[in-house]
C-alpha cells in the first residue's frame, strides 16, 4: 500500500474509535466527577447533581438534542470509513409521526448511529421536516454526563413514556426502534439475515395507539463488519452471557474485526459498506385500545412490507438472489 494511502487508512481507523472513545472517557469521568466532592471543587459536582435532579424527566419529555453535536466533523470520517449511506424509497410527510423499525441490530449498530444520531449522511436533507430519535436502553439516561451526550445526539429512551411523549407532541417526529433488541446481537454474524420479529409486537401496538405510520428499514452490511464467536447454549460462556444480560440489559458478545495494520485482527470493524434502505411508510389508524387481532393484522402487514423491501434491494447490496430473510 502506498505511504499516502496507508496514512489515510490509519487515520480513518483512528478516527473511527472516537465515538467509542467518547463513551469510554465519559465512563472514566464518573468516579473522577464523584471524587471532586471531596476536593475544594466540591461545588461543581454538587451544582450538577442538583441540576440533574431538576432535569431528571427530560429524557422522557423529548430530550435535548444539539445540532452542533449532531454535526461534529468526526461523524463524517465514520461515514466515509465504511462508507455508510442512507437511501429512501418514499418521502416522509412532516404532517405525520412515525415509528421506524430498525433492522438488523448488528453488534454496534453503526448504520443507525450514523444515519439517525448524526447528520453525516444528510438525514435532514433526505427527509426535510422530520426529526429523528433513535431509542436505546432506558438505564443509560440515569448515568450522569452520558445521558447528556446521548440526548444531544437525539437519542431517546425506549421506555413507553418517552415514546408516547414524542408521538403525542406535534408532528414530524420519527422514533427509530431496533425491534430485535439486544437479543438480536447474538444473531449478528456475516452472511446471515436473521431477525427477531415474530413476537415483537409492542411497537405496532404503540403505533396504533397514536396513529403513527410504521416505516420498515433494512441496513445491508450491518452484520458484515464484525465476526462473532458463537457459543453453544449448554456452554458456560453462553450461560455467562445470559447472566450478564439479566444484570446489565445487553449481551457480552465476543467479536473481532481488523487491527490497525491491514490484514491483522483487532477490534476495529471491517472496511465494508453499510447501506440503510428506508421503506415506504405503512399508514395505521388511530385506536386508543387496539385489540390483539388488530395488532396482529398490522404486525403481519409490517413483516410483509419488510420482506418486500429486503427482496427488492438484496441483490444490489451484496446478497444472493436466493438469500431469504428469516424472521424468528
Amino acid at each position: 500500500m502506498p505511504c499516502s494511502k496507508k496514512s489515510d487508512y490509519l487515520q480513518s481507523l483512528s478516527l473511527l474509535q472516537w465515538p467509542l472513545s467518547y463513551l469510554a472517557i465519559f465512563w472514566i469521568l464518573q468516579p473522577l466527577f464523584f471524587g471532586l466532592l471531596f476536593t475544594p471543587l466540591w461545588l461543581l459536582p454538587t451544582l450538577y447533581f442538583v441540576w440533574l435532579l431538576l432535569d431528571w424527566k427530560t429524557p422522557n419529555q423529548g430530550g435535548r438534542r444539539s445540532a452542533w453535536v449532531r454535526n461534529w466533523y468526526v461523524w463524517t470520517h465514520i461515514r466515509d470509513y465504511f462508507p455508510i449511506t442512507i437511501r429512501k424509497t418514499k418521502d416522509l410527510s412532516p404532517s405525520h409521526n412515525y415509528i421506524m423499525g430498525v433492522h438488523p441490530h448488528g453488534l454496534l449498530t453503526f448504520g443507525a448511529f450514523c444515519n439517525f444520531c448524526t447528520e453525516a449522511t444528510g438525514f435532514s436533507e433526505t427527509f426535510p421536516g422530520i426529526t429523528p430519535h433513535l431509542a436505546t436502553l432506558s438505564w443509560f439516561f440515569k448515568i450522569p454526563i452520558i445521558r447528556d451526550y446521548l440526548m444531544a445526539k437525539g437519542v431517546c429512551s425506549v421506555s413507553q413514556p418517552a415514546i408516547d411523549y414524542l408521538l403525542s407532541h406535534g408532528t414530524g417526529n420519527l422514533v427509530g426502534i431496533v425491534v430485535g433488541g439486544v437479543g438480536e446481537a447474538l444473531q449478528s454474524v456475516p452472511n446471515t439475515t436473521t431477525l427477531l420479529l415474530q413476537k415483537r409486537k409492542g411497537f405496532v401496538r404503540t403505533a396504533l395507539r397514536h396513529g403513527a405510520h410504521l416505516v420498515p428499514t433494512f441496513t445491508f452490511g450491518e452484520t458484515e463488519v464484525y465476526d462473532q464467536v458463537l457459543f453453544h447454549e449448554e456452554s458456560w460462556m453462553y450461560k455467562f452471557q445470559s447472566f450478564f444480560r439479566r444484570i446489565f440489559g445487553f449481551y457480552f458478545c465476543v467479536f473481532y474485526g481488523q487491527g490497525f495494520n491491514q490484514g491483522s485482527l483487532g477490534l476495529l470493524p471491517y472496511h465494508k459498506p453499510i447501506v440503510t434502505i428506508v421503506g415506504e411508510p405503512l399508514p395505521l389508524p388511530r385506536i386508543e385500545n387496539p385489540s390483539p387481532e388488530m395488532v396482529n393484522k398490522y404486525h403481519a402487514l409490517y413483516m410483509d412490507a419488510l420482506h418486500k423491501l429486503f427482496d427488492q434491494h438484496k441483490v444490489q447490496h451484496g446478497c444472493s438472489n436466493t438469500q431469504k430473510l428469516l424472521l424468528l
